[in-house]
């Protein structure tokens, strides 16, 4: 069984910043990526940033310049600071993480339960 756990939303001023985490716990063998979504339109969710194992980075174009994505190896944790932030934002921001399980070495796909950003004036 793999965890995910997400902190750092909150309340932000347009122009302003967030920085949130992400940290994967349980029976991990080995991490393969770990990225952040928001709700699309209808049930869909849009990726916002991902994080390979290789540390191949993705951004949505709505993000990007303004979000950046990072992770700690060792402490299983990914960060997303997102700054400039817009009225747009305002989302319940999601963490998943793909990877092994010392199960053996099954795959995993885990999801948080998502932490709140509002972005207003």
């Amino acid at each position: 069984q793999v965890q995910v756990v997400e902190s750092g939303g909150g309340l932000a001023q347009p122009g302003g910043s967030l920085g949130l985490s992400c940290t994967a716990s349980g029976s991990i063998f080995s991490i393969s990526s770990m990225g952040w979504y928001r709700p699309g339109p209808g049930i869909r969710r849009e990726l916002v940033a991902l994080i390979s194992n290789d540390d191949i980075v993705d951004y949505a174009d709505s993000v990007r310049g303004r979000f950046s994505i990072s992770r700690d190896n060792t402490k299983n944790t990914a960060y997303l600071q997102m700054d400039s932030l817009k009225p747009d934002d305002t989302a319940n921001y999601y963490c998943n993480v793909r990877g092994y399980s010392m199960n053996s070495r099954r795959t995993f796909d885990s999801w948080g339960q998502g932490t709140q950003v509002t972005v207003s004036s």
